[in-house]
């Protein structure tokens, strides 16, 4: 058992990482609809797909779940609406305020640099709430940073300060989408102890579509027409990069250091520039080269924190 969630803990945030980075091109054909409508729309297929998923699983758990006593069961369902309560609008404002921010006018590369920034700000906020880090995690942090800037800022071997850096609304809009997916990701840990990981994945996009709904209905006006011109990307998206990807991040850190799943996370920027490569033709420059070895790096440090686990607990 503790084999295999170590292999949980490491393989789960590097596939979702990987969804994430080649669901970027997906992404990108939906920026002609609203980022609320947008949102709405991945969220609502991720719950038809979590509730298929469950009804599968559930199937096979029935012996499992038969044990349980009536006022457990009570205490797993306030937990789940809790935490999906939680879990969802901080997802739904992350989410809406990225989009927000990428179609307000910020680069691309930009926003995804802005948005990794939760690699740091997790381990900051965590210390708010008492929890240690060690420090191969923070040289982990340290390398990161500069790895996410190479991968999403330095294109073609041209610096930024060539092109400047300036802060507009729309990036920090996007520094706000960062802070939110840190707080997501704490609070993920804080409920994936308690409550079912697929409940509360299928849970949090509930919500996460509710809000969005209602967001797209007050400041949008969705189209019909618009929406079904990119159903593919969306339904990709809401499949894979929202439904599946989301799921993994959740069980993967189900007890374990929420630091080391946000730098696993953070891969995703490796996977992204790999992808385009690949399915766009665009080619890595050095500087991008030398970003996805610095995240290698800090991705093998993250895990040096492992072994010490172990010994703690045969202690």
């Amino acid at each position: 058992m503790k084999k295999y969630n170590q292999v949980r803990q490491v393989v789960f945030p590097l596939l979702a990482a990987f969804i994430w980075g080649t669901a970027f091109v997906a992404q990108g054909m939906c920026r002609d609809i609203g980022p609320m409508t947008f949102n709405a729309a991945r969220s609502y297929i991720a719950v038809v797909v979590l509730l298929l998923i469950i009804w599968l699983f559930g199937r096979f758990r029935k012996e499992n779940t038969a044990s349980a006593t009536a006022a457990e069961k009570k205490t797993a369902r306030r937990q789940l609406i809790i935490g999906g309560l939680c879990c969802g609008t901080a997802l739904a404002v992350a989410s809406n305020f990225q989009q927000a921010g990428i179609v307000d006018g910020t680069d691309e590369g930009k926003a995804a640099f802005i948005t990794a920034l939760y690699v740091v700000l997790v381990p900051l906020l965590g210390l708010f709430l008492k929890k240690k880090v060690p420090l191969p995690v923070w040289i982990a942090v340290v390398l990161a940073v500069p790895a996410l800037f190479l991968l999403c800022v330095v294109k073609d071997g041209k610096s930024f300060l060539e092109h400047g850096f300036s802060l507009e609304a729309s990036d920090l809009m996007i520094l706000l989408c960062a802070f939110f997916f840190a707080i997501h990701i704490l609070i993920i840990d804080h409920f994936s102890d308690t409550v079912d990981g697929m409940k509360l994945s299928c849970a949090q996009f509930f919500v996460a579509a509710v809000l969005s709904t209602i967001g797209a209905l007050i400041w949008e006006k969705p189209d019909l027409n618009a929406l079904l011109s990119v159903a593919i990307p969306v339904l990709y998206v809401g499949i894979f990069s929202s439904g599946v990807a989301y799921t993994l991040q959740i069980l993967a850190q189900k007890d374990t250091n929420p630091t080391v799943v946000t730098i696993l996370l953070s891969m995703e920027s490796v996977f992204g520039v790999i992808s385009n490569a690949l399915i766009q033709h665009k080619w890595l420059s050095g500087w991008e080269y030398l970003g996805c070895a610095l995240m290698l790096v800090a991705v093998i440090l993250a895990q040096i924190q492992f072994p010490s686990k172990k010994k703690q607990a045969v202690n």
